[in-house]
């Protein structure tokens, strides 16, 4: 069976929404876009750039973080993330888009996001990764399809965005792994306990 994980960029208040660029996620009028850029630091790109090198699996996301890291990702050179992203399979949760996708590698999810990523876990050893996928979070958070979180967590109170949490969630996490950056940023990892 596979193992979902949640990476994720939040605020000490929980947002998670528009972490990289201003004009990334405006919705409900959100103008705080860009929040994560001046916390970028040294430990924060090895620690990512090692978990994405070591992933054995695809990604999971849902319509908006696909359409915005197809507009992105595809054509960047100056990074070491393009070529992952590219090669690597991607899941696509959306009630909108039709196959073919023009990623590539690129597979729609048929039906019900939640039992479509049901149906992944226990057909596959492979594990999945969702990055972003705010509203398909929620889903998987609902149906108690998450088995790790592993957070970025920014030193930075919002008071205003999307939540990865939403009301009404009660989850008890157990702390497996931490690092603090220079930065300020702390990246844990968790599982639910």
């Amino acid at each position: 069976m596979g193992n979902v994980t949640v990476v994720n960029n939040v605020t000490l208040d929980g947002v998670m929404q528009s972490p990289g660029r201003p004009d990334e996620d405006t919705r409900g009028g959100f103008t705080h876009g860009g929040w994560g850029a001046d916390y970028q630091d040294e430990v924060i790109a090895r620690q990512m750039g090692q978990r994405m090198a070591a992933a054995k699996g695809s990604l999971l996301l849902g319509r908006r973080t696909y359409e915005d890291f197809h507009a992105v990702w595809p054509n960047r050179t100056d990074n070491p993330f393009t070529g992952h992203l590219n090669r690597v399979t991607k899941y696509v949760a959306s009630r909108t888009l039709s196959e073919p996708l023009p990623w590539q590698n690129s597979i729609l999810l048929e039906g019900d996001a939640g039992d479509a990523v049901a149906e992944l876990k226990r057909r596959d050893d492979e594990d999945l990764t969702i990055l972003g996928s705010g509203n398909l979070l929620e889903t998987l958070i609902r149906r108690d399809l998450i088995d790790q979180y592993v957070l970025l967590t920014f030193p930075l109170v919002l008071g205003a965005g999307r939540r990865l949490f939403s009301d009404g969630n009660t989850i008890r996490l157990r702390l497996v792994d931490s690092i603090a950056s220079p930065s300020g940023v702390i990246l844990a990892t968790y599982v639910p306990s």
